[in-house]
């Protein structure tokens, strides 16, 4: 965990692939319990610190995470993440070149809760959840593509199973039709750049995280 910009109400972090935002089944120390960690040393807080999850990543995603440090940011940024309100740029690395340099993509998807997994439609069904996105492509190597995605909707896995659906998915995701796992589980899909309006300053805030430290990321970026 690195942090990218704090204050007295946020903190904005980069989630390492791996680490999980908010407690689950597993027991793992999640990001949320870190950041309190953190800020209970930083201020040498007796008790409890409070820390409040304002959204969330998938585990094997890396990238730019923001928590609330009051109650008060913690409810105007939950409105302003339900309302779209926040705008969120990713990085992805795929192995199949894109039918187009850029695109937008819509598609209606279905989670299944059993299996963890959505699956996207051309056409609307019942039960499905409309999800868009931009991409365009902003890079390439010998092997891979770099995409740059901006979310218009924000579904369970949608850049993951919208990328899938036009037959790019994400390298190392296995769930959604990559060939082989990365060695260290992730999947090479990066919350790059986040911008808001501050919930109590007003000031428009926009933090971008670095790709994480591995070559592959790396090779695209200098690419760049």
């Amino acid at each position: 965990m690195t942090v990218l910009y704090e204050d007295n109400h946020i903190i904005i972090v980069n989630k390492a692939p791996g680490e999980i935002v908010q407690g689950d089944k597993t027991g793992d120390k999640p990001l949320s319990e870190m950041v309190k960690e953190y800020l209970k040393e930083k201020y040498n807080k007796p008790g409890n610190v409070f820390c409040g999850v304002t959204h969330r990543l998938d585990r094997p995603t890396s990238g730019v995470v923001v928590f609330a440090k009051t109650s008060k940011a913690l409810s105007r940024l939950n409105d302003m993440f339900r309302n779209g309100e926040v705008d969120k740029t990713y990085w992805a690395i795929v192995r199949n070149r894109p039918p187009k340099e850029e695109d937008q993509l819509t598609h209606y998807l279905i989670k299944d809760e059993k299996t963890n997994k959505s699956t996207a439609y051309t056409n609307e069904k019942p039960h499905t959840k409309k999800a868009v996105l931009h991409y365009r492509l902003i890079a390439a190597s010998q092997n891979y593509y770099l995409l740059e995605i901006d979310l218009e909707t924000g579904r369970h896995h949608q850049i993951r199973v919208q990328l899938a659906k036009i037959g790019c998915p994400i390298k190392g995701d296995l769930k959604y039709g990559a060939a082989r796992s990365n060695p260290d589980g992730s999947i090479s899909l990066h919350a790059r750049t986040i911008s808001f309006i501050h919930p109590v300053s007003k000031e428009k805030i926009q933090v971008t995280a670095p790709v994480p430290n591995d070559n592959l990321w790396k090779s695209v970026e200098i690419d760049l």
